[in-house]
Order: structure tokens, then C-alpha cells, then sequence
């Protein structure tokens, strides 16, 4: 019986401790939600929760510096460059429908089948304070009239100075004051990997920033253009954003983007840029003459195979053969008149390596016409040393993009 007694006893006083215990922290979740500074608390925030002065209580970041950027943005990279990108819109005069003359045709169709006039959008790149614009060329070819539009919103009519379709680049030129330029980079320095910004106006839709990586170099052979050596980027580049600027991590331009590969128009993480080191010299050629004059020797260069080496009897004392086979000389051209042959390999011009076709029209293009350089050629069993004096290169029938 005692021990029944003091197991009752026990019970009661564990149920007064838990009521008292429930009773103290309710009062205490009470007096936390309404009245937290009682306890020497700051207001959390939570549903149902709210200062008495009515106001919704937020947890706000403490205040920075906002001319700084935060770690690991590009934020000055990007406002650098942004400045001296600009939208260009095209217009072109709609063609010349020549049955609109037929009176039976406007009879039956009336004005139905007259075209529209046509429209085009891309970019350009602000690269002096006199105006001069860089941009490409499928951007404005054909165009009758170009308009500008800054960063700023200002607007001006565009003026070509000149075109360059081999390397679809092109220099325009506006009449605005205190005009903001980019500042030029060295893309000959870029490795694959370097962080990149591509800055344009795709789809119209107003100024924008990718990054990206630099995925690749020196791509060619793609039937983009004439002289092809390109940097790949995966910085998302889409229609509108051609002619417009790929930076450096510093807003220093690296190249003009160009060209996209993609199966459904938009980016798929393949874009394609001209060097400005290419764009740099296309600029200065057509500021001083209105043109780009490259040279040229007259031949039909094919990359150096094994069967053809074998065809046309070629040896190398080290077993293997380097440089671009030559199957096809024009009668009378440079070429022929300095007696390079078919079946000839050139392994050198004025001193340069070459170990691919883009490698030989690259060089041949940087000589200057009318002045004889040195190239190194191998025929069959024999080096030879022939002096080549290249002409002006033919103007390439400007294609419609």
C-alpha cells in the first residue's frame, strides 16, 4: 500500500511539471511573435508576422559600395564596352517587279504582287572619335539606307566608307559628337579558355551581354568566307547580334562576332568572331584606299595527301612532306610566270611556314602586289627557291548571305 501511495504521488507532481512546462512555452512563443524586443530580440520574419508601426518587416543586405563590382562580375567590362555598341537597322528598296508593267497582270492581280521594301537588323562597334563604325558586311550589304542607333539612344545616319566581302567586314562612319569608342585588344594573346563577352542586339530585342569561354582557334575551312580564321566562343550569339563586339574580361575588343552554327537559328553554343587583328588591318586598308588590296599568285592549292604526293612522285629526304600541293596554275598568271608548276609543293612564302591552304592564302594575301617575294617549293625530289611577284587579288562576286 505505501508503495501504490508514492507512485501516485510521483505521477501527480511529473503531470504539475509538464503543465507548467507547457504553460511557460506558450507564454514564451507569445511574447517572441508579439513583442520580441520585450526578450531583447529583433523581429524575425515569418507568416503572420508584422510590426505594430505596420510596415512588413525584410532582411535586407548591408550597403556596398555601388560603384564597385561584386566578385566575380563584369560588370565594368560589359559598361566599357556597351558604351561604343550600336544597333544597326537596314533598309532596302523593294525589287522591281517587271510584270507590274503588264496591264493584263495589274488586271487580274492588281497591286497584290508588289513587293515590300526590305528591313534588316544586326550590330556595329564604335572604333574612333571621328565615327568610324566596324561591323560586317552581310549586315549592310545592299542596303540603301543605314541609320545608327547608340547606347544613348542617339540616332545617325550611316555613310560606307567601305566594304571587304572576302572577310564580310565593313566600315561605316556617322557625324555625332563626344562619341564613345572601344577600346582595342590583342587577339593574338587569346588561349582557349579565356572568359569572353559577346555584346550585340539580337533579335531587336535591345542591347545584351553573354559570357562564354573562348572554345577554339584559327577555325577555318567553315565556307563562311575567303580568308577564315576565326575564335570560337560558346558566349550565346544569335540573329542580330552579327557585327557586334566580343571583349575581354577588361572591355577590350577581341574580335567581331560574325556567324553562329546552328540548326534552328539560335545560339547552340558555337559562335564565330574575326579576329581584330584582321579587322584592325581590313579597317586601316579601307580608311587609306577605299578597298582591301591583297595578294594574289593565280594557282589552285589543295591540301597535301598522301595519294597525291604518290601521283606526282614526290620525296623528302625525312620521309614526310609538309606544305600545299599545287594542282592548277593560270596561263600567264604570277605563278606560271615565276615557273611554279602543277604538282609542285610550297612549303614557305617570304619566309612563312605553310602547312595548309588557309595558311597559303593568308600569306600570298599579305603580299603586297608588284613587289617579287621568295618561295620555297618542292618538286619531286628537289627544293627550289622561286621569286613571285604576285598581282592585285581579283574582286570576289559579292554573294547574296
Amino acid at each position: 500500500m505505501e508503495t501504490l501511495r508514492d507512485n501516485c504521488d510521483m505521477r501527480k507532481f511529473w503531470l504539475l511539471f509538464s503543465q507548467a512546462v507547457t504553460v511557460l512555452l506558450a507564454a514564451y512563443f507569445v511574447v517572441a511573435t508579439l513583442k520580441p524586443d520585450w526578450l531583447g530580440r529583433a523581429p524575425r520574419l515569418g507568416f503572420g508576422s508584422a510590426q505594430t508601426t505596420g510596415v512588413v518587416p525584410v532582411i535586407e543586405a548591408p550597403a556596398t559600395n555601388s560603384g564597385a563590382s561584386p566578385a566575380g562580375s563584369y560588370r565594368a567590362a560589359a559598361q566599357k564596352a556597351s558604351a561604343a555598341v550600336v544597333s544597326i537597322a537596314t533598309a532596302k528598296a523593294a525589287p522591281k517587279n517587271e510584270r507590274l508593267n503588264d496591264p493584263w497582270f495589274r488586271f487580274f492581280f492588281g497591286d497584290r504582287m508588289q513587293e515590300q521594301p526590305q528591313s534588316g537588323l544586326g550590330s556595329g562597334v564604335i572604333v574612333s572619335p571621328t565615327g568610324y563604325v566596324l561591323t560586317n558586311n552581310h549586315v549592310i550589304e545592299g542596303a540603301d539606307e543605314i541609320e545608327v542607333t547608340l547606347n544613348d539612344a542617339r540616332k545617325a545616319k550611316a555613310k560606307v566608307i567601305g566594304i571587304d566581302p572576302e572577310s564580310d567586314l565593313a566600315l561605316l562612319k556617322i557625324e555625332l559628337p563626344n562619341l564613345p569608342v572601344i577600346v582595342l585588344g590583342n587577339s593574338d594573346a587569346l588561349q582557349v579558355g579565356d572568359q569572353v563577352l559577346a555584346v550585340g542586339n539580337p533579335f531587336g530585342l535591345g542591347q545584351t551581354v553573354s559570357a562564354g569561354i573562348v572554345s577554339a582557334l584559327g577555325r577555318n575551312q567553315l565556307g563562311i568566307n575567303t580568308f577564315e580564321n576565326f575564335i570560337q566562343t560558346d558566349a550565346a550569339i544569335n540573329p542580330g547580334n552579327s557585327g557586334g563586339a566580343l571583349v575581354d574580361v577588361s572591355g577590350n575588343l577581341l574580335g567581331i562576332n560574325t556567324a553562329i552554327y546552328s540548326r534552328s537559328g539560335g545560339s547552340m553554343g558555337i559562335g564565330f568572331a574575326i579576329p581584330v587583328s584582321t579587322a584592325r588591318m581590313v579597317m586601316d586598308s579601307l580608311v587609306k584606299d577605299g578597298q582591301v588590296t591583297r595578294g594574289w599568285i593565280g594557282v589552285e592549292p589543295q591540301e597535301l595527301t598522301q595519294e597525291l604526293a604518290e601521283t606526282f612522285n614526290l620525296k623528302s629526304a625525312s620521309g614526310s612532306l609538309q606544305g600545299v600541293i599545287i594542282t592548277g596554275v593560270l596561263q600567264n598568271g604570277p605563278a606560271a610566270k615565276a615557273g611554279i608548276q602543277p604538282g609542285d609543293v610550297i612549303t614557305q612564302v617570304a619566309g612563312k611556314q605553310v602547312s595548309n591552304v588557309p595558311e597559303l592564302l593568308a600569306n600570298v594575301a599579305a603580299l603586297k602586289p608588284g613587289n617579287s617575294s621568295k618561295f620555297s617549293v618542292r618538286r619531286a625530289d628537289k627544293s627550289l627557291e622561286l621569286d613571285v611577284t604576285p598581282a592585285p587579288r581579283p574582286k570576289r562576286q559579292v554573294q547574296q548571305r
